[in-house]
């Protein structure tokens, strides 16, 4: 072999080997470019880890106030059933003892006809009535009354009593 074709070889495997240098740097250099955007975002992810928690929290204590409330709404719901029942038992109470009231007026005139005083069903309606002294702000015998029927009088007051 000649000198010249030597020459050749050790040229053609310098520069293999310097390509090949030149490709394993420019790799590790692309390897440590990525490995510095993997760091990157997984810094950005570990932030938004954290304000995902935030939020989850956020919603998990409006979530438990609104079953809080709701659990509230159905308790004055409850109380609204339970007296509207009740205004309705008292209603039928009444409409009961008005009618039965109206018998005893209609019997004590049948009794007596000739000291029939005039008819007020609207006077004391609520004295002696349990009911409406449960319910009533106003003591029962704090109701100022004119009615002498209550206290054994058939007509107008005379004199001192």
């Amino acid at each position: 072999m000649n000198t010249s074709t030597v020459w050749i070889m050790i040229a053609v495997v310098a520069a293999v080997l310097i390509i090949a240098a030149v490709i394993v740097a420019v790799s590790r250099a692309t390897r440590r470019r990525r490995t510095r955007q993997a760091e990157e975002i997984r810094e950005r992810a570990k932030l938004e880890t954290a304000k995902v928690d935030r939020r989850q929290a956020l919603a998990d204590e409006t979530a438990a106030k609104a079953r809080a409330a709701q659990a509230e709404a159905e308790a004055k719901a409850a109380e609204a059933n339970r007296l509207q029942e009740r205004a309705a038992a008292h209603h039928s109470e009444a409409a009961t003892s008005r009618e039965q009231l109206q018998d005893e007026w209609k019997r004590a005139d049948k009794i007596d006809p000739a000291t029939q005083a005039p008819e007020t069903p609207d006077r004391d309606q609520h004295a002696g009535d349990e009911a409406w002294s449960a319910e009533s702000p106003v003591r029962q015998d704090d109701v100022p009354t004119d009615d002498f029927r209550d206290a054994g009088h058939s007509g107008p007051r005379r004199g001192n009593v």
